[in-house]
């Protein structure tokens, strides 16, 4: 039999279908299609063969089944070179299908609309994923195309005598990548209706939002991933005011911002971070004391940095934030003078997000790559132990036992475990620099007092460090200061250090065994300290 030209056509997203088919038309190509697809190239005044006419086989089981049949799959998966596979194609009396133009049920769409599990389920491609699949198996000789962008390509490249065998080959990766990520939606949809956190075997999709002109160095390339179903008050979601595009670094530090801006909620707020750790924050009544605040705990390594702000961006604020170099400001509006302020200098980068302050999804990973693997966990949100306030006015429960060499061990619970209480001005600056410290890359110390940062110490690689540099930030600020540190003081000389600068209070989560040290010595200095239990590491 002499085998016809022919192309299936059977696309959810109908943008540019019509013209394509009538482009191949034009070239002699046969169409086949199905369903809407078939309706709308139809009433385009198109020749459309139904599937049944190929299969001569009705669609059935409420369209489950309409393309699952030998006559065209044989016509899909035949090896043009194999003379054997050619002549049981004209034995069957099936024609081969050159050109595949499929795009899968809307999978993605239907979740994001929040359809119920049967709806979702029904959503499933079944015919689509195996005929392009087959398709592209079979590269050499089917074209198969599942993104409308292609399709100049491909009648282009037809109207100058044939496609290529590397444009097919392109088209045959597409296929692969976008089965993979389609599949990737459906196993994690089912495994959090399952609530499996951690599945066996997982795959995450994401789609490229930017190419970046750089990594963390010039030598680096780098792009920007966005997750399919972008997450509220992330960069993801940020729409550019102004400037020039984001860096690598840039996204990188934004989202440090980002990540501590959120511990604030309503309460306005300013975070300037350099390299992903914060070097001033300030709250207050208003965004502009909140900034003057943020700015004023560290003027010099601000300098240079990027701003994440949880309110509307005035006039008087824009006027202030101008005064120095910033690269990035973030925030969830701007007023008209405070763009018109902000866009004066060229090399700022302006950042809308609206849901700035949304909290992370519960469904959210926080993932590390590391070569060979990828590390995942869930996102650090708890703030102190149980989320209980009253650990600033309880009394830690205290047990002291004796050791086989007859030593005492003393072990603290959670709570006061000094003779004196933090004041509640005092429990006011331990919670806020503790949030700080919290989004600080140990080993971390902060310290600040009520709304603002004094002093930050970070990424050391001992404690004492990390306090001696926090305390050296502050200068004459750290006097009347508190202390927040990550995770336990190992010996005591942090409080020693708190004493000579004139620290009054400090939270720690405890947990070392010579706790009694730092205790002793807060108690004869007068410092209050308060244990929380969690540890808030950030590597």
């Amino acid at each position: 039999m002499e085998m016809k030209k022919r192309a299936l056509v059977s696309v959810s997203d109908k943008a540019g279908v019509v013209e394509f088919c009538k482009g191949l038309e034009d070239f002699g190509y046969e169409i086949i299609s199905t369903g809407g697809t078939a309706k709308v190239l139809k009433e385009a005044g198109l020749k459309v063969l139904g599937i049944s006419d190929i299969t001569g086989f009705p669609e059935c089981l409420d369209g489950r089944v309409k393309t699952l049949h030998p006559a065209v799959h044989a016509g899909l998966l035949a090896m043009r070179s194999n003379p054997e596979h050619m002549a049981q194609l004209n034995a069957l009396k099936i024609n081969t299908i050159d050109i595949v133009c499929v795009n899968l049920y809307p999978f993605k769409a239907t979740l994001a609309k929040g359809a119920d599990f049967a709806e979702c389920i029904e959503n499933i491609d079944i015919g689509g994923p195996t005929m392009i699949r087959a398709a592209a198996k079979n590269y050499q000789d089917v074209a198969v195309i599942v993104d409308p962008k292609d399709y100049s390509r491909v009648l282009e490249e037809i109207g100058n005598g044939a496609i290529s065998l590397d444009t097919k080959k392109y088209l045959q990766y597409k296929v692969f990548a976008h089965t993979a990520v389609y599949d990737s939606l459906i196993s994690n949809y089912l495994a959090s209706q399952l609530g499996i956190t951690f599945p066996e075997e997982v795959t995450f999709a994401y789609e490229k939002a930017q190419d970046l002109r750089y990594g963390e160095n010039p030598q680096q390339q780098a792009v920007f991933y966005k997750e399919q179903f972008p997450r509220k008050g992330s960069l993801s979601t940020a729409k550019q005011l102004w400037g020039k595009e984001l860096s690598y670094n840039n996204i990188n530090d934004a989202n440090g911002a980002l990540e501590l801006l959120k511990e604030f909620g309503a309460t306005p707020a300013v975070v300037a971070c350099k390299h992903a750790n914060p070097c001033g924050v300030g709250t207050g009544k208003n965004i502009y004391q909140a900034y003057m605040r943020a700015y004023t705990s560290d003027p010099v390594s601000v300098f240079g940095g990027i701003l994440a702000i949880n309110g509307t961006v005035d006039e008087a604020t824009a006027e202030e934030i101008n005064k120095i170099f910033i690269e990035i400001v973030m925030a969830p509006a701007y007023t008209e003078k405070a763009l018109e302020i902000l866009e004066q200098k060229k090399n700022i980068r302006l950042l809308q997000i609206d849901d700035i302050s949304a909290r992370r999804e519960e469904s959210a990973f926080d993932m590390k790559k590391v070569y060979g693997g990828l590390l995942v966990q869930k996102y650090d949100e708890t703030l102190i132990a149980g989320e209980d306030i009253n650990l600033f006015s309880t009394k830690a429960k205290v047990e002291v036992s004796t050791l086989p060499s007859g030593k005492e061990k003393t072990v603290y619970g959670n709570g006061v475990v000094t003779d004196r209480a933090p004041t509640a001005e005092e429990t006011e600056a331990l919670m806020f620099a503790w949030r700080v410290v919290k989004h600080t890359k140990s080993n971390a110390i902060v310290i600040g007092k009520t709304g603002r940062t004094t002093g930050i110490g970070m990424g050391q690689t001992n404690r004492i460090w990390a306090a001696q540099q926090a305390i050296a930030h502050a200068g004459d600020e750290a006097k009347g200061s508190v202390m927040a540190s990550d995770a336990f003081f190992p010996f005591p000389d942090c409080v020693e250090e708190c004493v000579k600068a004139g620290i009054t209070a400090i939270i720690q989560p405890g947990g070392s065994i010579r706790d009694k040290e730092s205790v002793d010595a807060c108690n004869a200095a007068g410092i209050a300290m308060v244990f929380v239990g969690d540890r808030h590491f950030k590597h």
